[in-house]
């Protein structure tokens, strides 16, 4: 009896524990069920708020300076491996156009003889470097950073700058370039800022042929020969700016410059025929070019002149001023250039004249040059014909130096050459230039201090481009 007892009692307590057991498995079950259901509802309201934050986000304005931004990442190898601790920095443009970050290096290893003889010519890139007597031996040079931006519209319309700081190798920070344009492709153009017009006396591959010149300021060295280039109005002053404008119809091109600056910045220490020149007001040089071209062969006739009267000159023994201001010059430069059809074997060929009538003197020059595969070589021929020069005084101010000092004519002849050898190390980007020059000069009148009358020079040039 007490066995029925127990084994009753024992299937009773399996039922009951049984039951307890489902019962626990079906409130876990709901327990887990209203838990998805509360998740799942969560995420739809997340959902929903994320839809009206976009929403809200659309409906705003953008700020003009943040629209149509191009982003630009810039990922080092420590962000590249940590994204997470150190994101990858962002360099954001305004999107109004393109930008173009680029530059050059032009060092030169320079020996030359006797630097200040000859002319108002300047072989050296460092602008503070002095005239001497002595041989030089000489390293400069520079490194020019250049910022171009361009936008362009589908209609033709276009407007852009350019801007090109320079650092040489005496710790001075100069400047190239600075200018701003706009107009329309193929069309019309208007520059403003400082910047050199129209070339009418290219050189060629010129490696040793840095006439001061290359700007508008220290042309003229009075006492020295001058090689009148047509550069005078041509800009890229040190003391005002151009403004110019431009027309291109089919085959011809025309060309407006204006340049407006401090007139006696044209001469080295502010001095022209012996007599120390007083600024009145600036001058105005108006330079309009022609050119044609076809094919290969381009032709082109300018003129520039100076404008304003009186703006410079010298008080004479009554001190009343001499007007010293009157200059009016005129050029025409053609060119074949074989290498727009044939790259590695064309003849690149220039000849150039130009002649300038100022007060008390006038200057004729002509010269020749050309280019084939990597080697140039060209001939400049210089007439100057002065009226008048203040002897005393030219005598106080260049001592010995000078090889001008009286009225007359006196030419100048340099014959100079140069020579290419590209893709250094095989970088297309390296190049370097072997260049050589040789000066002259003869006298017809007036006199000539010192019996050397011959410069000459080396020089070699490393040019990398980035």
């Amino acid at each position: 009896m007490r066995v029925k007892i127990k084994a009753l009692a024992l299937f009773v307590g399996a039922i009951l524990s049984t039951s307890a057991m489902a019962s626990t498995q079906q409130s876990s079950l709901e327990q887990r069920l209203n838990q998805l259901e509360q998740r799942l509802q969560a995420s739809e309201q997340r959902a929903a708020a994320a839809e009206a934050e976009i929403q809200q986000l659309k409906a705003k304005p953008v700020p003009p300076q943040m629209s149509h931004t191009a982003p630009v990442t810039v990922v080092s190898e420590q962000s590249a491996n940590d994204k997470t601790d150190n994101p990858s920095p962002k360099l954001s443009l305004t999107g109004y156009g393109d930008l173009k970050i680029y530059g050059d290096v032009e060092f030169n290893m320079d020996a030359a003889s006797r630097s200040n003889g000859l002319t108002s010519m300047r072989r050296s890139a460092n602008t503070n470097w002095a005239d001497g007597n002595n041989e030089r031996w000489d390293i400069n040079g520079r490194l020019l950073l250049g910022f171009d931006g361009y936008r362009h519209l589908d209609n033709g319309n276009f407007a852009g700058f350019s801007a090109q700081p320079l650092a040489d190798l005496t710790g001075h920070m100069n400047l190239d370039d600075a200018v701003f344009f706009f107009g329309r492709e193929n069309d019309w153009k208007i520059k403003v800022g400082r910047f050199e017009a129209y070339d009418m006396f290219p050189l060629n591959q010129d490696t040793f042929v840095e006439y001061s010149g290359n700007t508008a300021n220290d042309l003229y060295g009075d006492g020295y020969g001058y090689i009148y280039m047509m550069k005078e109005g041509r800009g890229r002053s040190d003391s005002g700016g151009n403004f110019l404008l431009s027309k291109t119809i089919d085959n011809w091109y025309f060309e407006l410059n204006t340049l407006l600056e401090d007139g006696t910045s044209l001469y080295q220490d502010k001095s022209y025929h012996g007599n120390e020149l007083t600024n009145d007001k600036n001058v105005a040089y108006l330079r309009p070019v022609i050119s044609w071209s076809q094919d290969s062969f381009s032709v082109a006739a300018a003129m520039e002149a100076q404008v304003v009267n009186n703006a410079y000159g010298y008080r004479d023994a009554n001190g009343q001023m001499v007007d010293q201001s009157d200059r009016t010059g005129y050029g025409l430069t053609m060119t074949w250039n074989g290498q727009k059809n044939d790259p590695d074997n064309g003849v690149v060929a220039n000849l150039n004249t130009a002649y300038l009538d100022a007060a008390d003197e006038t200057d004729f020059t002509a010269g020749v040059n050309a280019l084939w595969k990597r080697l140039e070589l060209g001939y400049i021929y210089a007439h100057n014909d002065i009226d008048k020069f203040d002897v005393n005084a030219a005598m106080d101010n260049c001592d010995d130096d000078c090889w001008i000092t009286n009225a007359g004519t006196y030419d100048i002849h340099t014959i100079h050459s140069s020579y290419q050898f590209p893709n250094v190390m095989g970088m297309k980007n390296f190049n370097i230039y072997l260049g050589t020059y040789v000066s002259w000069v003869s006298a017809d009148k007036g006199d000539s201090n010192g019996s050397d009358d011959t410069r000459y020079g080396g020089r070699v040039r490393f040019k990398y481009y980035f």
